[in-house]
């Protein structure tokens, strides 16, 4: 549905035709080599190049993780260590990580409710088995994705489960279990995952980091003049994190109950050339809303997603809202020469010790 969309709007803006047959090079699908990764990938193209049978480019083994897409830390040392827990505690504001935690008794509550995770011994060991058994805390290890612990694991799963049976069951007190949650009772069952996400991939220090390959792809698309389109197709940690390195200023994502990477979600570049030879850029996150998701609402250039123009700090627009193209191009720069630089201090403090 999501690409059919793409597809009328690009044709509307007569960037391809109706039943357009790109040339070798001007399309490119590129998916993470998981199975969902690569149908999403499939049937976007599907919508949106209905008789081209463009071929999904993935690189791994079926079923593992790319390296482009894997959030993996390529270095660390104590300093950087340290540095980027101090932001990630941020988040919790004067408490810190523990701040965080407190910040989602409200969610822990509903979870638990709509659950009834007091009267179900199974449920209740199951719970008490990923109950916090001492402060809340993350880690980030070189290698490995950033993870946390004590954190409360049953009801981090049950959020994305929640969340998911919400979109799929038309009855939204069944989907709850007989439960008559609000829309905001529901934005707080997402925050549970939704801040998940946040504090493991969207300190600044840590996106750097983990986004590094993803960004070198993407900037690398935006050079090439022969290209149309590409699509990467990752995951909603990879977004989150794409995002945090670039320096994208907050949001508000109207009509959805998921805070900043919706499921299905598309950050978009677009890429303008102008009447003055000069190039520009747009940006914007591109979703459905909870109630298009629930109603399977088709998406048309009369009913269409969700599109939420994104900033970027530090950087002015112009009356169009378009960013110049090469400032967008030096802020992934900026991103990636910020990973050379802490990856070479890491090195360097090494070879001291």
């Amino acid at each position: 549905m999501m690409g059919q969309y793409f597809r009328k709007r690009l044709v509307r803006d007569g960037l391809i035709a109706e039943n357009e047959q790109p040339k070798e090079g001007e399309i490119r699908f590129y998916a993470n080599s998981l199975q969902r990764t690569i149908a999403t990938a499939q049937y976007f193209s599907s919508g949106m190049l209905p008789i081209a049978n463009v071929p999904i480019e993935h690189h791994a083994a079926l079923g593992t993780m790319d390296p482009v897409f894997n959030m993996r830390f390529t270095f660390m040392n104590d300093g950087y260590h340290a540095a980027a827990v101090k932001q990630i505690a941020a988040m919790g504001g004067k408490d810190g990580l523990q701040g965080i935690d407190r910040s989602l008794d409200e969610s822990y509550r509903i979870i638990d409710e709509v659950l009834d995770f007091k009267s179900h011994p199974a449920v209740k060991k199951n719970v008490d088995e990923g109950m916090p058994k001492g402060p809340f805390n993350v880690i980030l290890k070189n290698g490995s994705s950033p993870y946390s612990v004590n954190y409360r694991k049953a009801e981090y799963l049950a959020s994305d489960a929640l969340v998911l049976q919400y979109y799929e069951e038309p009855d939204a007190q069944k989907a709850a279990f007989n439960h008559k949650l609000t829309q905001k009772d529901w934005q707080a069952v997402s925050n549970v995952k939704d801040t998940g996400i946040e504090v493991l991939c969207s300190a600044p220090l840590v996106a750097v980091n983990i986004a590094h390959p993803l960004l070198q792809v993407m900037k690398d698309e935006l050079s090439l003049d022969n290209r149309k389109f590409t699509f990467l197709c990752g995951h909603d940690t990879n977004l989150a994190a794409v995002l945090a390195a670039l320096q994208v200023a907050p949001y508000t994502l109207p009509q959805s109950i998921e805070r900043n990477t919706p499921i299905g979600a598309k950050f978009v570049i677009e890429k303008w050339h102008g009447r003055d030879g000069q190039d520009y850029a747009a940006l914007s996150l591109v979703y459905q809303s909870s109630q298009q998701l629930r109603d399977r609402t088709m998406l048309t250039l009369d009913t269409p997603p969700m599109i939420c123009p994104l900033s970027l700090k530090g950087l002015s627009k112009n009356a169009a809202g378009l960013y110049r193209f090469q400032d967008v191009q030096q802020r992934f720069q900026e991103a990636l020469d910020t990973y050379g630089r802490l990856a070479n201090e890491t090195q360097t403090t090494a070879k001291a010790a």
